[in-house]
Parts: C-alpha cells; structure tokens; sequence
C-alpha cells in the first residue's frame, strides 16, 4: 500500500465514529489494537480472510469480552471477479 496516514484516535468514552477512507483495504474492530493488526496484514499483502482471523486472535486476547468462541459471525465476502455473498453467522448453535 501507498502511505498512510495517521490520524488522531477519538476519545471512545464519548458519542461519535471514526472517520474511515481508503481505497485499497480496510477493517473495524471494538478495539484499535485488533483492527490495527488487520490493517497490518492487509499491508504486508493478506487477504481480508487472514486479516480477519488476524483481529479476532488478538482480540479475543486483549478483549475478550468482545469475542470468544461462541460468537457470532457476520461477513460480506466476495471472490475476486465474484459476486458478493453475505453471511448471517447469528443465533444459537446447532444441536449435536
């Protein structure tokens, strides 16, 4: 990716959202640590499958109230040339 730009962190105890502009990639996370290590791999040449595991590994290290393995899972995902799919990962699991 072409340079980046940092910008001042917003104060999360109040109301509001991030501003978030790219044109090669990004990603969003509840916590900036997680969603910087998604944007990491997606620099070093990652696709949005691994930066996506990326975050949710740290995450659910450094904010694991937010994420575990009983959670659920929404994504837009689309192959390259593909049309886009989206996946509703919610509710309870399937009994066994």
């Amino acid at each position: 990716m072409e340079s980046i730009e940092i910008m001042q962190q917003r104060d999360f105890f109040k109301p509001g959202r991030s501003v978030a502009i790219s044109d090669k990639g990004m990603a969003a996370t509840s916590h900036p640590l997680a969603t910087l290590a998604a944007v990491d791999i997606l620099r070093a040449g990652g696709n949005a499958v691994d930066a996506a595991v990326a975050a949710v590994a740290l995450q659910s290290v450094i904010d694991p109230h937010m994420t575990g393995i009983g959670g659920d899972c929404f994504a837009l995902y689309s192959a390259a040339g593909g049309m886009p799919v989206g996946l509703n990962g919610s509710g309870r699991a399937a009994r066994t």
